[in-house]
């Protein structure tokens, strides 16, 4: 008798140890977060780094910021030899220097040091799978501007003119080739027209993508730090981004040698790519349909100063914010005290928020007839929207009161 009743006093005490266990393990299930779950709920910016790899080092990487419920989203290019102190290394070195293809989390937070945004998910290729996924997508749609002939490169290179769809191993080649005596910005806007269409395409493809027959062999060829299910979901929402008006934006800085080799250092020690990222950010929830988020607003900048090259660096600034400058050069007269600007096409709320990025006070519009036009003043400049006339009150990154 005493047998049976030790044998049932085990089997009770075991049955309530699975018990507790099984609580455990349902509690577990029941209150871990998905990172997915995270990233998308409320009103938050999913920031995602896309590389392209070889041999372990990045060949380039994009980080992507969308907003999902407005569909926008905005691209910063982080060049490779971007300088910054490395603390675990205990030098100034190249950022992609912290690239581990096995552990991506010291090159997430120092890319995300330098964007002044967390971002938590990665989506990596190396240079062989991201040709096959190129080739999964049908190809990647690009527009080359001039037939591209090079005999002399091994392998040869043969791009014909116009808007052509490349496989994969084409796409490669286009953007990464680099001819003699190449503007380096002529490189930088192929790898950047191969993101665009990359983004475009997986959105365009992801129903195929994420069909039973071709999931497993997608999922594959990428490298993640989530697991496969988030990862279908992160991709599932960037599918819905809408294209065109997406743009891409470059870190940009000052080159120095350091230690034998040429870094990037970001202008105002890294302070103006943040705030360009922070006015992105804004952009991409702005919801007033009012006023266009996505064009590019054009520039001129006009030097009122006795200072030298000043207009050149204040141009550079502005286009860092997603301006572009079609004319710098000297205003009418080198005694500005104020700086001011003048709104060509009748748009205040841009031109407010043009002026707020340099903290400019003085805003006055002064329409212009297009070229040609009866009244027109000058003909070439009325193809600006803006013009900034730079005062001895500006720093060069602020108008001081």
């Amino acid at each position: 008798m005493k047998t049976i009743k030790m044998d049932a006093s085990v089997l009770f005490l075991t049955a309530m140890v699975a018990i507790l266990i099984a609580g455990a393990v349902g509690l577990y299930f029941s209150v871990r977060i998905d990172p997915m779950d995270t990233a998308l709920s409320g009103d938050r910016i999913v920031n995602t780094l896309f590389v392209v790899e070889n041999d372990g080092k990045p060949l380039f990487s994009y980080v992507l910021m969308y907003y999902p419920t407005t569909k926008r989203a905005a691209i910063f290019d982080v060049p490779g030899e971007l300088g910054l102190i490395i603390r675990s290394l205990k030098r100034v070195d190249r950022i992609d220097a912290l690239y581990d293809p096995i552990n991506p989390r010291p090159y997430l937070e120092g890319i995300s040091e330098v964007l002044g945004v967390d971002i938590p998910f990665l989506i990596s290729y190396e240079m062989v799978n991201f040709g096959k996924l190129v080739d999964l997508l049908d190809g990647l749609e690009v527009f080359i501007p001039d037939l591209v002939e090079s005999y002399d490169t091994d392998p040869k290179i043969l791009l014909p003119a116009g808007t052509v769809v490349l496989d994969g191993a084409k796409a490669i080649q286009y953007a990464l080739y680099e001819l003699e005596d190449e503007d380096p910005e002529a490189s930088i806007g192929r790898r950047q027209r191969v993101m665009l269409s990359l983004v475009k395409r997986l959105g365009e493809r992801y129903s195929y993508l994420s069909s039973k027959p071709v999931r497993s062999l997608f999922f594959s060829l990428s490298r993640s730090n989530i697991d496969d299910g988030s990862f279908e979901r992160l991709v599932a929402t960037l599918a819905d981004i809408d294209v065109d008006k997406l743009v891409i934006q470059r870190v940009l800085g000052n080159q120095r040698d350091v230690s034998g080799q040429t870094l990037l250092f970001p202008f105002y020690d890294g302070t103006l790519i943040k705030d360009i990222v922070k006015q992105s950010l804004s952009s991409l929830v702005r919801q007033d349909d009012g006023w266009s988020a996505e064009r590019v607003y054009t520039i001129e900048v006009l030097n009122g100063t006795p200072r030298q090259g000043v207009a050149k660096k204040t141009a550079e600034l502005l286009q860092g914010f997603g301006y572009e400058a079609l004319r710098v050069g000297n205003a009418d007269s080198t005694d500005y005290e104020t700086t001011e600007i003048i709104d060509r096409i009748g748009d205040e709320k841009a031109a407010r928020l043009f002026a707020d990025v340099i903290r400019c006070e003085t805003v006055r519009t002064e329409m212009r007839a297009v070229s040609g036009d009866s009244g027109s003043d000058g003909g070439l400049e009325a193809d600006v929207d803006f013009t900034l006339i730079i005062g001895k009150d500006f720093n060069g990154r602020f108008v001081i009161p």
